[in-house]
């Protein structure tokens, strides 16, 4: 079976890395970092919304460009490559392809166009704190018409005009879509190790608010979302490991101590040596993520477990060793090393940590060698 992506997909990929390297460079990503009132660039964002990247998956009939899974795959890879400080993970594998996958034809006429259209930027509330979330503990509630509790914290929460919130509804959990510039709803800024990646608390008090799908389908509902997620946020950590192997075999050419390049020293030979393996590892993984993906397989939930692993690792190990190969320099906040470093690591926890997608991971494959 062949992973490979096709040949336009790859052209769409070459280009979406052309425009990112023009109109998202580090010095974009360090604006966001050094304004503690910007959340993000609002530059690069309307350049994304122009390239019509936010509709890439949501149908023609809604503005969209009505393209597939495996094409979304490319641009996160390349997204994440430029660590583009844009709310366009939130907006993009979250909040729309919960639309998709969960609204109703009314709701999805409604809202996808304005997300493709960039007038509508979306969050996805499931957190209430420390620790893994889970739906049989929740305490925002859902009463049919009106949502009540905070939800902290929410990426892009800050800036989002719209969220789907996981509640507490009867004795089971919903989905339900809030207007956040309705009454109701107050958010506060929280800080994070990646202040690129904006994160804020909502606060619902008798916030108007509409069920996604049916009565208790929130657990499923939240899973299914997640897989698919899952290998979107994959692509992006694939995408930044790739950009961090390559900074650090760059430097190691170009580096010079005691006569020769550092990079002919065995012990930096070693460390871009399992880099590359790792990446490789979360680049195979990726790929068979974005088949299930694509084919909505029954291997899914496996491939999203598997993806999100490998490329958790692969980015974090990367980002961590690219600092190393850059001795001294690597440390300064003038080298762009950490910024790699502090999306890594926001990565690795956004959707989950890694122990859960262990576990998932062992449950899938318990699940498959039992049927």
């Amino acid at each position: 079976m062949n992973f490979d992506f096709s040949d336009d997909q790859k052209f769409l990929g070459n280009e979406a890395r052309k425009f990112l390297e023009a109109e998202c460079t580090t010095q974009h990503v360090r604006e966001v970092l050094n304004d503690d009132d910007v959340s993000h660039h609002a530059g690069v964002w309307n350049k994304v919304v122009e390239m019509g990247w936010l509709g890439t998956t949501i149908p023609e009939a809604h503005g969209g460009l009505g393209l597939g899974s495996l094409e979304l795959c490319v641009l996160a890879e390349e997204m994440g490559r430029a660590l583009a400080p844009v709310p366009f993970a939130s907006t993009v594998y979250f909040f729309a392809e919960g639309l998709m996958l969960a609204g109703s034809e009314g709701q999805k006429g409604a809202i996808l166009p304005g997300v493709a259209s960039g007038d509508v930027i979306g969050c996805y509330a499931v957190s209430e704190g420390p620790g893994h979330p889970d739906p049989a503990k929740l305490s925002t509630s859902f009463d049919g018409s009106v949502l009540n509790g905070t939800k902290v914290p929410v990426t892009d929460g800050d800036v989002a005009t719209h969220a789907i919130v996981l509640a507490k509804e009867g004795s089971g959990a919903s989905l339900v879509l809030v207007d956040l510039r309705e009454a109701g709803v107050s958010r506060k800024p929280v800080k994070t190790l990646e202040p690129t990646r904006s994160h804020a608390e909502l606060v619902f008090s008798n916030a108007p608010a509409e069920r996604l799908g049916g009565v208790g389908d929130g657990a499923s509902l939240h899973e299914a979302i997640m897989n698919r997620a899952a290998i979107l946020l994959a692509f992006e950590q694939l995408g930044g490991a790739t950009r961090c192997l390559e900074m650090a075999t760059d430097y190691a050419k170009e580096r010079y101590a005691f006569g020769r390049p550092i990079g002919g020293n065995q012990a930096i030979k070693h460390k871009l040596a399992d880099m590359y393996v790792k990446n490789e590892v979360a680049r195979s993984n990726c790929y068979y993520g974005a088949w299930a993906l694509s084919t909505d397989a029954a291997e899914l939930p496996e491939a999203a477990a598997a993806s999100r692993l490998a490329a958790s690792e692969a980015y974090w190990y990367a980002s961590k060793e690219n600092i190393q190969t850059h001795g001294g320099m690597g440390f300064t906040w003038e080298v762009d090393c950490h910024l790699f470093y502090r999306r890594a690591k926001l990565l690795a926890v956004q959707a989950g940590a890694p122990k859960i997608w262990k576990e998932k991971l062992v449950h899938a494959l318990e699940t498959k060698n039992a049927a």
